[in-house]
Formats: structure tokens, sequence, C-alpha cells
């Protein structure tokens, strides 16, 4: 099987080539859609400036469609001696068209191939993470209008503070998922930069138009810099992560939240059975499981990111191998954040209150604060009045 890289005096031990790869050949198997959509971009640029006829060109989009329909059924695999999706590509262009295939890889590295792959996935992933999050948003809503203006406590450390209601409660995941939102549209922003021609992070000594795959691939701009493209590897991973974990921290609180208001002892909310899960020995049970592991995916998130912040500090500028360990914390998170939302969705679609609970909770010490304030209508400076239902309460 041959690597791109490889040369006839190129001898490494299996045990070597076994480790420098890893996981990346079926962590790849996620990128090769988008490497393929890149190839065939990269192929129509070749064309325009002259390094492939129009029959070569021809020849490779339609091995790249037939590749793209063998990924799409389930019929291709990335080998591990193959290292990665940019061998695999290479290797069935070669196999099926020759010298037209050796074509491909020219103007172009390994290095700016998964920078623009990994720049597409992120892209197209984080849309749908947005898209996951409005329908929760929806969900929830719906949850709220069915509740508004249901009193039940509020806390503060733990203890009943003051009184609120359901629907501010609920209402303040939506917001809180607004924040994210926006925050992952800032990332799109930043990610939004066609790195393609940058080759090994210092161009290529050829004529390019790296315009014309800005434009294929749907960017928004090029990323000019060459050293630049190659530095932005792991700290644009940090920021996709980084915004997943606002995500996964907003899932968090409302996890807590239902999981305590849930229980017996408040009894405030009832979790739907069908996301209930029980026990091997305890017949009564019906465990929130699914809201523990988004509480403890939450951490999961944190724990990638702090290991792609680890690897990408105190590298200098250039490409180091290292970078390949960014890209399983990268694609773990996104499949988290989306899969806990979905399940947070589920939640919320058969979430109910008990409203006899939430009244019976409704307890005078939520109404101190209230109390106080009608003292200072009358004119009563405030520290009197909270001072005057203090002591009434301890009375009490």
């Amino acid at each position: 099987m041959t690597k791109i890289w490889e040369k006839e005096n190129t001898k490494v031990k299996k045990e070597v080539e076994a480790y420098t790869v890893g996981e990346d050949y079926i962590l790849d198997m996620q990128l090769l859609p988008y490497d393929i959509k890149a190839s065939k971009a990269h192929a129509k640029m070749l064309y325009s400036n002259g390094y492939l006829t129009k029959q070569e060109l021809g020849q490779l989009l339609d091995a790249l469609k037939e590749l793209e329909k063998l990924v799409l059924d389930g019929k291709f695999k990335i080998k591990q001696e193959e290292e990665d999706c940019h061998t695999a590509i290479e290797n069935f262009l070669i196999q099926k068209l020759g010298d037209a295939g050796k074509k491909i890889h020219t103007a172009r590295s390994r290095n700016d191939q998964v920078l623009t792959a990994l720049r597409l996935l992120y892209i197209d992933k984080l849309a749908t993470v947005m898209a996951n999050a409005k329908s929760l948003q929806k969900q929830i809503s719906v949850f709220a209008k069915e509740n508004k203006g249901m009193q039940m406590p509020g806390y503060t450390h733990m203890r009943k503070a003051m009184p609120t209601t359901v629907d501010t409660l609920t209402l303040a995941y939506v917001a809180m998922l607004d924040d994210d939102i926006t925050m992952a549209k800032s990332v799109l922003a930043v990610l939004d930069k066609n790195p393609l021609g940058s080759a090994a992070g210092y161009g290529v000594p050829l004529r390019i138009d790296r315009g014309i795959t800005t434009k294929e691939l749907g960017f928004e701009t090029v990323q000019e810099n060459p050293i630049h493209c190659g530095n932005s590897r792991g700290k644009y991973e940090s920021m996709v992560v980084y915004c997943l974990f606002g995500f996964m921290q907003t899932l968090n609180k409302i996890a807590s939240d239902i999981i305590l208001f849930s229980t017996s002892e408040f009894g405030f909310f009832k979790l739907p059975h069908d996301v209930c899960t029980g026990s091997s020995i305890m017949p009564q049970k019906a465990n929130p499981d699914v809201l523990e592991l988004i509480r403890g995916n939450s951490h999961v998130l944190h724990g990638n990111l702090v290991t792609i912040n680890g690897i990408c500090l105190n590298l200098m500028s250039g490409f180091h191998r290292d970078y390949q360990l960014t890209k399983g914390p990268a694609l773990n998170s996104i499949k988290i954040t989306n899969d806990s939302i979905g399940m947070m969705t589920l939640v919320f679609a058969g979430l109910k209150t008990d409203k006899k609970r939430l009244e019976d909770a409704m307890t005078p010490e939520l109404y101190a604060t209230e109390k106080a304030y009608k003292l200072v209508e009358q004119g009563i400076p405030f520290r009197d009045a909270y001072k005057k239902i203090a002591k009434e309460i301890d009375q009490n």
C-alpha cells in the first residue's frame, strides 16, 4: 500500500507506523466527504491554471464522484496502512486513473488538506449544533408556555430565596442557549477562511488561484498568510470545543435542575418514563440516567478542551505531529454536544409539572423580601424594614 510521503529508501518499523497512525485512519472516515469535496475544488483550480487537461479534470471529477458514492453507501474504508483519508483518496485516484490521479497532489500538502477538510467539517457540524439548539429552544418554550405563571420557589445557596415561576426558570435556559448560539456564530466567522493552497505552511512555488477553491468550497475569504494557516491548527480546534463546552455548560445546568426538582423530596417536575432507566435490583426505580450522562459529558468536553490547549502550547510556528492528537477530542466533542442536545429535547418533549407540589412549596419565608419592600413603600428605610421582617421570622 503506497503512502504519499514514501520514498524508495524509506523503511519505517511497523511498531512506529502503528503508533504514529494511531486512530487517524478511523477518525478520518468522518473527514472523507469533506476531503473529497476539497479535492474536487482543487482539481478545478489545477485545470484553470493549466496543470490538468480538460479530459483529466473530467476523469478526476468522475472518479471523486464515484468515491463519494462508495463512502455514502458504506463501501469504502481507509486502511490502517494508508494512515489517513488524504492517502486513501489519492491511492483510489491513482489506481483508477493512473497518471491523472498522480497529478491531484500538485500544489497541495497533507497539511493544507487536513486543515481544509477539518475546517469544512467544523463549519458544517457547528451549523447542525446551532440548528439542534434552536429546536431545543422551541421545545423548552412550549413547556414554558404550558406552565406560564406557575409559581415555584427560587433558590440561592440551595435554600429557598424568593418566588419565581416555572416559565421564568425554563425561559432562562432559552436565553442561555441564545448566548451559546451567538458564541458559535463568532467561531464560525473565524473559521470561514480557506487554507487550501497554503501547502505545508509556506505556500507553493507555482502559480495558483486560491480564489477559485475559496468560491468552490463556499468560504467567505482566503486565509492569506500560509504560516497563519498552519498556526491555526489546534487554536481553531480550541475555539470550536470552547463554544461547544458553552452549550454543554448550559445543558449541565438544566440537567442539574431537573434531576433535583424531579426527586421525590421536591416533586416539582415529572420525567417521562421513556427517557428513564431502571434498576437491576430495585423495582421502583426510574433513573434520570440520560440527564446524569449529559451532566457528566460536560466534564468530558472540559477535559477535551484542556487536552487540546495543552497539546498546542509551547509549539513554535509551523507544523508539528502533535496537532494530530487534537482531531479526536474535537470530533468527540462535536458528537457529544449534538447527541446531548438531542437527548435534552426528548426530555422536554415529555416533561410535566406537579401543580400541587409546587403550590405546597410556596411557603411564607419566600415572601420575606416582598414584605420588607412593602414597608419601604410606606417610607421605612430598607435596612430598618429588613431587620423588622427578619425579627418577625425569627420569632416564628
